[in-house]
């Protein structure tokens, strides 16, 4: 919001200069945010008179003049080449030393084709003020002598730019602005009080409401006008805020805008079809507004309409089709109140920004509908002639009277400051706050039409489960909270933000809430751990082909999309691996399939019969790099599994808990994969290879190897209390086993069996070989199994290896049948 220091003075009587100004807005929440003095561009500049000018002795198109620019420069010579420089002449002259905006250069002291010159006359555009002139600017006879140009141009007016917060909307106006500096002891407010005005005619057009987005509105006809362009004071004034001047009757209502925070438009009699217009919902049309572009209206949309169309956005921007030009005689006057919620709606999804457009989706004045129309026929009968008809309207005024309590001691305990209760009745009296109420506790007050934000009664959606009564006692307490800690805000606004002692909040735990949640932790680390072993992350839609998601099992109709951003995007994946089944034929087809390019991993959502799953999925294919003396060569399951187990023991799953079963889901080989258990039915995850006949629909060539880890599935570890580990003094044993087992017994029931036989000296149990074939009876496996012993108290003895051996054999008998060999 912008405004210069006369027009603020057009509501508010002040002496106070605009470095005081600026400091007490900040201090009352309407913090500055920059500040633009024109005068500070024209320094040096001033006024002047051309004593006599002839022509330059070496030069056609030179003239040289006798200058009289006041004190110090009484008499002195010019050489200039504008062609309209001659004696009498009242100009702007640049003394040496000063510096030209328009032409970026400073003047100096010196001599032009041999004849000095002591300075420079100037021309509108050197000045920055214009537009290119066929010479210098030429002031009226009346013009001073000597007197600085922005002076007697009354140039010298700071303008000043405020933050305006999105609830503050009566500050969108000057006189608002105006109220709290008053109020805040910078001055008096002016009153501001508006006459009726007759009507010598019937309104020939007439309103009619038909949206609920408009409770009220109000419009007249002025016949007889004389459009063209505004007075230099007007003028002046909305250039200063960053408005362009365009005609006497738009510049009207854009000074409304500002002055009062009164949004008004003007529409051209004669271009209307019929003598109704209504207010009512967009049907889905093409509308040309005044910004020349065009939009495409919903129903959501509200908007002015004659019998012809479209005429309006209402509450954003008027129509091409029936703006004012020039040659307008009769024209139409509106004001009205508009939704706020609907405003910004659709100004939002047109991206329409206009002056209007950010006051009503702020809350305007409801009061100012009638007054501002009034005030704004005032001055079109003055500035353009023309006779007002009868006000027409349509609707009528919600009721906005509401009323506030602030109980005193609130001021302490809210607000942190000790403020006298009669220093906080009366401030927010100068604010317009009216006392309803008092006694020694309390004041009760009517809350002004021009503040919105104050006691609005509005509350956030409540549950729908809650109990109405309840609910209703609770929205209740919620206005009369909320409409207290206002009054609040606005006393401690005005004695002064800067005094509210800044306090910390209270203090919950000694022991700040951890930044991440448990599974974030969880899959940052998973990210760490796939990354060091050499897999690329990547990052997949949730979204695949129905024909690849079938491939990886079944998959629930339910979860088809009827209507897919793009054909191959119309089922919700029942697997990361499904995306990263895709990457990596890419890659490979590419010739990427080394190393990491053939390593992919994601961890993201898939969804089956019961819903949606976070997993870790992990995929490699092709072949790996070529080191000196190893050669090439394809991933195996064991690859799938080392990376299975690494993420495993990361999350800290005791990985003798863990139990691998060779039941793993139909797309992978049925004889090179298992899931991993904890327990006999939970699984965690699994591994192996892809099936071939979904490699190769998938376009796969060579052995590829999957895992999947059921993050959802993962306990959380328990909270234990950590001590010193026990480390022994003692060299671990390493001893092998080879056991001799038939086509029923599983390497896991065999580790487990071993692992049981001594828990306390048996550190760990390692599978190291698997042989079929040669001597051995058919359909069995020879199981080399790796024991480290770790003795904690003294070394072992042959006769404590051979009993310890002794109780493994016969273990892993008991439990599985498998025997020693021999």
């Amino acid at each position: 919001m912008k405004f210069s220091l006369s027009w603020l003075r057009e509501h508010l009587d002040f002496t106070a200069s605009c470095e005081e100004i600026c400091a007490r807005l900040n201090g009352i929440g309407l913090e500055v945010e920059g500040v633009e003095n024109p005068a500070e561009k024209l320094a040096g500049f001033r006024t002047a008179k051309i004593l006599e000018a002839h022509r330059h002795p070496d030069a056609d198109r030179l003239q040289l003049c006798r200058v009289a620019a006041g004190a110090g420069y009484e008499d002195l010579q010019v050489v200039c080449g504008a062609p309209n420089a001659r004696a009498g002449l009242h100009v702007i002259f640049a003394p040496p030393g000063t510096y030209v905006p328009g032409l970026d250069i400073t003047i100096k002291k010196g001599k032009i084709r041999g004849e000095e010159s002591g300075g420079m006359l100037c021309s509108l555009r050197e000045l920055g003020l214009g537009e290119e002139s066929n010479g210098i600017a030429e002031l009226p006879e009346t013009a001073p002598i000597g007197e600085a140009y922005a002076t007697y141009a009354e140039l010298d007016d700071p303008v000043i730019e405020i933050a305006i917060t999105p609830n503050r909307g009566d500050a969108l106006s000057i006189r608002g602005i105006a109220r709290d500096l008053a109020a805040a002891g910078m001055g008096h407010l002016k009153p501001w009080l508006t006459e009726a005005v007759e009507g010598d005619f019937e309104s020939p057009i007439t309103w009619k409401t038909e949206n609920p987005g408009c409770p009220y509105i109000v419009g007249r006809v002025i016949r007889g006008v004389k459009n063209g362009p505004s007075p230099e004071w007007l003028q002046r004034r909305l250039k200063a805020v960053g408005l362009k001047p365009i005609s006497r009757l738009v510049d009207v209502t854009n000074y409304f805008t500002f002055d009062l925070g009164r949004p008004l438009h003007v529409f051209d009699v004669a271009k209307f079809s019929g003598t109704t217009l209504t207010v009512t919902h967009a049907a889905r049309e093409t509308f040309t507004a005044l910004d020349g572009n065009e939009y495409v209206l919903g129903t959501d949309d509200m908007v002015i309409v004659d019998d012809a169309g479209v005429q309006s956005l209402a509450g954003i921007m008027g129509g091409q089709q029936s703006g004012v030009e020039e040659s307008t005689t009769d024209v139409f006057v509106e004001s009205a109140l508009f939704d706020a919620v609907r405003i910004a709606l659709t100004g939002r999804r047109l991206a329409i920004h206009t002056d209007a457009r950010q006051r009503f989706e702020r809350g305007i004045d409801p009061a100012l509908v009638r007054s501002g129309l009034e005030a704004a026929t005032i001055m079109i009968r003055d500035l353009c002639g023309g006779e007002p008809s009868e006000i027409t309207e349509s609707g009528e005024v919600p009721n906005w009277k509401r009323t506030a309590t602030l109980r005193f001691e609130r001021l302490a305990t809210l607000g942190g400051v000790q403020i006298p209760a009669d220093d906080a009745v009366r401030s927010l009296e100068h604010l317009g706050f009216e006392v309803v109420e008092r006694d020694d506790e309390r004041a009760t007050f009517a809350v002004p039409s021009w503040r919105n934000d104050v006691a609005s009664g509005q509350v956030l959606a409540q549950a729908a489960t809650l109990d109405e009564d309840v609910a209703a006692k609770a929205a209740a307490s919620v206005s009369r909270m909320e409409a207290e800690c206002d009054l609040v805000e606005e006393v401690l606004r005005l004695h002064g933000l800067d005094a509210v002692p800044p306090v910390p909040l209270p203090q919950t735990a000694m022991i700040s809430a951890p930044a991440v949640t448990p599974l974030q932790a969880r899959t940052a680390l998973l990210r760490r751990i796939c990354a060091a072993r050499g897999m690329m992350e990547t990052v997949g839609f949730s979204f695949v082909a129905n024909e690849d998601a079938v491939l990886f099992g079944d998959v629930p109709e339910t979860q088809r999309l009827l209507n897919p951003i793009a054909t191959d995007l119309d089922q919700l994946r029942p697997t990361p691996l499904v995306n990263l089944a895709r990457a990596l034929g890419r890659n490979l087809a590419r010739g990427l399939g080394l190393s990491g390019e053939g390593s992919l991993f994601e961890i993201g959502p898939c969804f089956d019969f019961e819903g949606q799953h976070l997993r870790l999925a992990g995929l490699r294919g092709g072949l790996t790099a070529r080191e000196p003396g190893r050669a090439a060569q394809e991933a195996t399951l064991w690859d799938a599994k080392a990376d299975l187990t690494a993420a495993l023991n990361a999350l800290g799953v005791p990985e003798a808990s863990l139990a691998v079963t060779a039941d793993a889901p139909g797309f992978y080989h049925p004889g090179r994969s298992g899931q991993v258990r904890q327990g006999p039915k939970l699984v965690l995850g699994t591994f192996g290879e892809l099936h071939p006949r979904v490699a190769r629909a998938l376009g796969l060539s060579g052995t590829v190897v999957a895992f999947e880890l059921y993050l959802d599935r993962i306990p959380q570890p328990k909270a234990k209390k950590k001590s010193a580990p026990v480390l022994s003094a003692l060299q671990p044993v390493r001893r092998d086993f080879a056991f001799l087992a038939g086509p029923d017994v599983e390497a896991q029931g065999v580790l487990k069996a071993v692992r049981m036989a001594d828990r306390n000296l048996i550190q760990d149990v390692r599978l190291f070989d698997v042989f079929e074939g040669g001597s051995l009876p058919e359909g069995y496996r020879s199981l080399g199994v790796e024991v480290v012993l770790q003795p904690q108290t003294e070394s072992l003895t042959e006769a404590g290896l051979e009993a310890l051996s002794k109780s493994v054999e016969g273990a892993v008998l008991k439990a599985t049948g498998a025997t020693l060999r021999r």
